[in-house]
């Protein structure tokens, strides 16, 4: 366990925001976890435990403890069918892809360079260009930190949605993802339907790292560096709306990027709708929606986590007044106790 003496919590996430937490300790075991949970002197404060902050917005100072996942490790095994990838979750998402690319085991390339700790990966149940981590994903290892027992999901049991998971329901508080458990079968098959991936299709012969060196070229085109400009990656969902909605939309906007979405419903994209009215590069305070991705909202320069708040809720009013279409962020509201919501917020 390594405490850190200063409690700026600027280095820890990736919006780059001027807060503070109370104390940051970096744990480095299970037994780390447990030693925090169980100490008197921390038993009153609230606790975060914090990858790499790459889907936090800390609306204000965190009153307690915040918790630094620095487990580490990967292990392989294998049958005729599947490599099985043991994985900490304190490993870098985006270095375990370029290794299992590089170690020949595919099936992963096409989440490359999505920030963030393997440990918070079904959180959010990642996702891009045509994969989503319960599309590789064998079980996840919890540790319940009041009994100290580690249990096994399987994926069903993590109830993957769409950007969802049991972590962010029933799982959310008194739990910590040790490790994650992916299968890469060895009958490989490129998936190259999004869009920007299709002309890699016309290639006679695709592999892995091709897709992984796309991928990467793609949302370096896209997205900025969190290093060079602060910001949480996509901050809004792609919405999901009943298609008679989408339908009217698309009458009026034949371009509209639109999506089949089960019975009835239609996702939209979210960063569509936002340039479509009218907010690329709208800035208020230091935060500004990126000129070249309206999905991503960024700290422009000295932003306060109350010039983000407010961007966004200019953003999700905006959109409704435009569309009739109500986004949900996806990144995760963080106030001075506990998990929030620009809902929540706004209602104080």
């Amino acid at each position: 366990m390594k405490a850190h003496c200063n409690t700026s919590l600027k280095p820890f996430h990736t919006f780059g925001l001027d807060v503070h937490a109370k104390e940051i300790i970096a744990a480095q075991s299970t037994e780390d976890f447990l030693a925090f949970w169980r100490d008197d002197a921390y038993k009153m404060l609230p606790k975060l435990i914090v990858g790499e902050g790459s889907n936090l917005l800390f609306c204000q100072d965190f009153e307690g403890l915040v918790v630094l996942n620095r487990l580490k490790g990967i292990s392989v095994s294998e049958t005729d069918t599947h490599w099985h990838l043991h994985v900490a979750g304190g490993e870098n998402w985006h270095e375990l892809v370029r290794w299992t690319v590089e170690q020949n085991m595919p099936g992963l390339e096409n989440l490359a360079l999505i920030p963030g700790l393997v440990g918070s990966a079904p959180i959010q149940n990642i996702g891009a260009y045509g994969v989503e981590l319960n599309d590789r994903c064998e079980y996840v290892d919890v540790l319940h930190l009041d009994t100290g027992n580690i249990q096994r999901l399987s994926a069903h049991e993590c109830a993957f949605g769409y950007r969802d998971s049991i972590f962010k329901q029933s799982l959310k508080n008194g739990y910590v993802i040790v490790a994650v458990g992916l299968q890469l079968a060895k009958a490989w098959e490129p998936v190259l339907g999004y869009g920007a991936l299709s002309d890699l299709a016309m290639q006679n012969v695709v592999c892995a790292q091709a897709i992984f060196n796309k991928v990467c070229e793609i949302r370096r085109a896209k997205l900025p560096d969190p290093y060079l400009l602060g910001n949480a990656g996509s901050f809004f969902k792609n919405p999901v709306v009943v298609a008679s909605l989408g339908n009217k939309i698309k009458e009026e906007y034949p371009d509209m990027p639109a999506y089949p979405a089960g019975d009835h419903q239609m996702k939209l994209a979210a960063g569509w709708l936002i340039e479509k009215a009218g907010l690329k590069g709208h800035k208020l305070g230091g935060a500004a929606v990126h000129d070249k991705q309206a999905l991503v909202l960024i700290n422009a320069g000295n932003a306060s986590a109350q010039d983000v708040v407010q961007l966004a809720k200019h953003v999700v009013e905006t959109v409704y007044q435009s569309f009739g279409v109500e986004l949900e962020h996806e990144v995760r509201f963080i106030g001075a106790t506990e998990e929030t919501s620009l809902e929540a917020i706004c209602l104080r």
